[in-house]
């Protein structure tokens, strides 16, 4: 419970996952968890809407990519049971639907990163792709996918 209460100080809410579309929230397969994308979402509704570089500041893209962690790791909960059974955060896989030209999406991303490394300490240093994109679904800003390695 440790990593949800050191969320909750940071003033975050543990959600539950709950799929748009024919998928699972996250797949455990041996000691690794996949979690399925997720976007800055709010109980299924999302936070916010639109390009980065345009109705996005970079700031407001880097908050949204705090919260796609945040669903990730209710994603992991959801497999798991006790996000202190998470031993190392492996990768993350982000997506950032941002304007021609920008090309920040590494920054954007280090929203998510940075706080699984506040949260996890050195076992949240992790692999990590940004990808630009221009549209992504329910036109959010971003979407992060992540695996992490667990224990029994």
């Amino acid at each position: 419970m440790r990593i949800e209460q050191e969320l909750a100080k940071l003033g975050f809410e543990m959600p539950t996952p709950k799929p748009l579309a024919a998928y699972v929230p996250a797949v455990r397969s041996g000691d690794l968890v996949f979690t399925a994308g997720q976007g800055p979402t709010i109980n299924g509704v999302p936070k916010w809407i639109g390009k980065v570089g345009r109705e996005l500041t970079e700031e407001q893209g880097y908050l949204a990519a705090q919260l796609c962690a945040v669903n990730c790791l209710a994603c992991v909960k959801s497999a798991i049971g006790d996000l202190d059974k998470v031993e190392h955060v492996v990768k993350l896989l982000g997506f950032v639907a941002s304007v021609e030209g920008f090309s920040r999406q590494p920054w954007v991303m280090n929203g998510a990163s940075e706080l699984l490394i506040k949260l996890f300490g050195e076992r949240g240093r992790h692999a990590r792709s940004a990808i630009g994109t221009n549209q992504l679904p329910l036109g959010i800003p971003c979407e992060v996918e992540m695996i992490v390695r667990v224990r029994d």
